[in-house]
């Protein structure tokens, strides 16, 4: 079975040979990344999928917010590239949870943890973030129980 890892390897080599040079510089800077996490800590180790898929999902958000400042400074050219590598990434993320099946996902979470006042935020972001799993981002997740446990 193949890993993200070497998915993203066999990706960024069939890009590099089809000249591919958005596909090619995103992959290998996400690859990059996906390195020096491996070998921070005490001792080099291989990630899992989900922390590959991790990576890939924070690359994925400097590349928003670095579009999203750009368009703000007017320099067009630089937020379109940074959407372009973005878009590559994207091919790697899950589908993104729709506000619907975020709202659902949360109220189970917080039954199941029996989560209910703003005290228990902590507790209970980190029991929906196992549950949603990247496919929502923190802030949304956040708002989402915030207003369910406020409610």
């Amino acid at each position: 079975m193949s890993t993200l890892k070497d998915r993203l390897n066999e990706d960024m080599r069939a890009a590099m040979k089809a000249r591919d040079e958005t596909t090619t510089a995103t992959l290998r800077m996400t690859l990059a990344a996906v390195r020096s996490a491996e070998v921070s800590g005490k001792a080099a180790r291989e990630l899992s999928d989900d922390e590959v898929l991790g990576i890939i999902a924070k690359e994925a958000r400097k590349r928003r917010e670095a579009a999203e400042a750009y368009d703000e400074a007017g320099r067009t050219g630089l937020a379109d590239k940074e959407r372009a590598e973005q878009q590559v990434l994207a091919r790697y993320l899950p589908e993104p949870l729709s506000d619907a099946e975020l709202s659902e996902l949360v109220a189970e979470a917080l039954a199941q943890g029996g989560f209910s006042g703003m005290q228990a935020m902590g507790p209970a972001m980190k029991a929906v973030q196992a549950v949603v799993a990247g496919r929502a981002e923190g802030a949304r997740v956040a708002a989402e129980v915030k207003r369910q446990l406020a409610g």
